[in-house]
């Protein structure tokens, strides 16, 4: 496994820990400004607020714990796409009733000028398990 690689599977797993722990700075420093994220059924969440937001409105009052498997990683030269099998179980925190999720992602990221790489677009596959 080369150092972008490696690099790039650090982001994922900074990304659910941020994520499970509701670090929200750690994960929107995590993606471009311009992120656009895709998701069944519903339009193009564009920019980072908008995930911000929606992630605010989530881990307010959800736990959250996911798990990815990698399948692929792909470099080429300031640009990556991964392929990954993404579980998640968002749990209310008041009941602890779960809601389990699970799918595939396609992800492209983007090195930056600061030499680190940020999610720049996803597409996110994931639907009620």
């Amino acid at each position: 496994m080369n150092k972008d690689e490696q690099e790039i599977r650090n982001l994922i797993e900074t990304w659910l820990r941020a994520t499970r722990e509701g670090d929200i700075d750690t994960v929107l420093g995590l993606m471009e400004p311009d992120v656009v994220f895709l998701v069944p059924g519903q339009p193009p969440m564009v920019g980072r607020e908008a995930f911000a937001d929606a992630l605010r409105a989530v881990v307010g009052k959800h736990a959250v714990e996911s798990s990815s498997d990698i399948d692929e990683i792909a470099v080429f030269g300031d640009v990556a796409y991964c392929r990954t099998r993404l579980r998640i179980t968002v749990r209310a925190k008041h009941d602890g009733l779960p809601m389990l999720r699970a799918g595939h992602t396609l992800s492209i990221m983007r090195r930056g000028a600061d030499g680190k790489w940020r999610l720049s677009r996803d597409a996110n596959m994931v639907v009620p398990a």
